[in-house]
């Protein structure tokens, strides 16, 4: 790539971690193909999240949020009312945001802004004449019209959302989508992840857990459960329970680990099941890696049902009630799993490769 070429601006909501898991598969596949390229990423989560995925880069981090996205109350359940009053503030703030991102766009001299997938971003670079890409599989207007139905208030920010987003001169549309018709230009891509690596040997000796049990990861951020349930899970003694850090219990069977000492993606490789919400980063690491998943029902979140779908197409599965789950009652989710239908499909990979060629030559050709 020749060194003439202008930088990019990669904005991430910060709405949990498959968006940012996602966008890292596209950022790190662009450091490959192209390790010129000047990458700023902009998001409010940690910014060891990208460090620790994008290791040996060179790309630069900026704090923001530019986004409502949905007030989470933990891994699964959202507060739709709370959700509703930050879109309506980020809409009372919507032009002043817009003109301060723009002059972000503009003092830094990028030639391209992306977006997974706030629709500030997209407004600010089309005010500049600016290129803007939106990456996703959902995005907020479609999310929003759910709630719309029955409260009128969300229409507003339904419509704001859809405009900001019909700025965008390319939709890099991601498997598992839901309606994305306020992009008027739409590629569609395979999944982004890749296979992790198989290290049972080595994760066992780390966790000091015994290497033949039944292996389950516990896929959540946060997930609230009483002494009582954790005192269910412990009693599932012939099962190794994981979770990545910062969640963690102090419970015989269950062993917390670090992303620094095994990548996600390793870890999902290497366990038997998964449990978790139907999220579209866990279930494209569990199609990549052929890893069964239980899966609990989510509410007021409509992509629910696509996920779903995609499950139930892709993947061994089970499907565990939000009762069960919260009380720690995992046995008969567990045990169904022996006889749980495997995939009917396949779906193809490599979607992050394509996506950073296809970005590459959109930046060129505006050089």
């Amino acid at each position: 790539m020749e060194s003439s070429v202008k930088p990019l601006a990669y904005y991430v909501t910060a709405h949990g971690y498959g968006h940012a898991v996602r966008s890292c598969d596209i950022i790190r596949a662009l450091n490959e193909l192209h390790p010129g390229l000047s990458i700023t990423v902009v998001c409010d989560l940690a910014e060891d999240f990208f460090r620790n995925r994008l290791s040996g880069t060179s790309n630069s981090y900026r704090p923001g949020s530019l986004d409502a996205a949905m007030v989470q109350l933990d891994s699964v359940r959202v507060d739709v009312g709370a959700s509703l009053l930050k879109a309506e503030h980020l809409l009372e703030r919507r032009a002043e945001m817009i003109a301060r991102e723009a002059e972000f766009l503009k003092e830094g001299g990028f030639g391209l802004a992306i977006a997974d997938i706030p629709a500030i971003p997209l407004e600010a670079a089309a005010s500049l004449e600016l290129p803007a890409i939106a990456v996703g599989n959902f995005s907020w207007d479609w999310i929003y019209s759910d709630f719309a139905r029955k409260e009128p208030r969300w229409g507003p920010v339904v419509k704001a959302f859809a405009e900001g987003y019909s700025r965008a001169d390319l939709l890099l549309r991601l498997p598992f989508a839901g309606d994305m018709s306020a992009f008027s230009r739409i590629e569609d891509l395979p999944l982004l992840a890749s296979p992790g690596r198989p290290r049972r040997r080595e994760i066992a000796e780390l966790a000091g857990c015994p290497s033949k049990a039944t292996w389950v990861l516990l896929s959540f951020t946060t997930l609230k459960w009483s002494e009582e349930a954790l005192d269910r899970v412990e009693r599932v003694t012939d099962c190794c329970f994981f979770t990545v850090l910062p969640l963690a219990w102090k419970r015989r069977n269950i062993y917390s680990i670090n992303r620094d000492s095994v990548p996600f993606a390793d870890l999902v490789a290497s366990v038997d099941a998964v449990i978790s919400k139907p999220g579209y980063g866990i279930v494209s690491e569990c199609v990549v890696n052929q890893t069964p998943l239980i899966y609990v029902d989510r509410s007021d979140f409509l992509e629910y049902d696509v996920l779903e779908a995609a499950v139930r197409r892709y993947l061994k599965h089970v499907h565990i009630p939000a009762g069960n789950l919260y009380r720690g009652d995992l046995r008969a989710a567990l045990d169904a799993l022996d006889s749980a239908p495997g995939p009917r499909d396949t779906l193809a990979s490599g979607g992050a490769t394509l996506a950073a060629r296809r970005i590459v030559e959109f930046l060129s050709r505006r050089k």
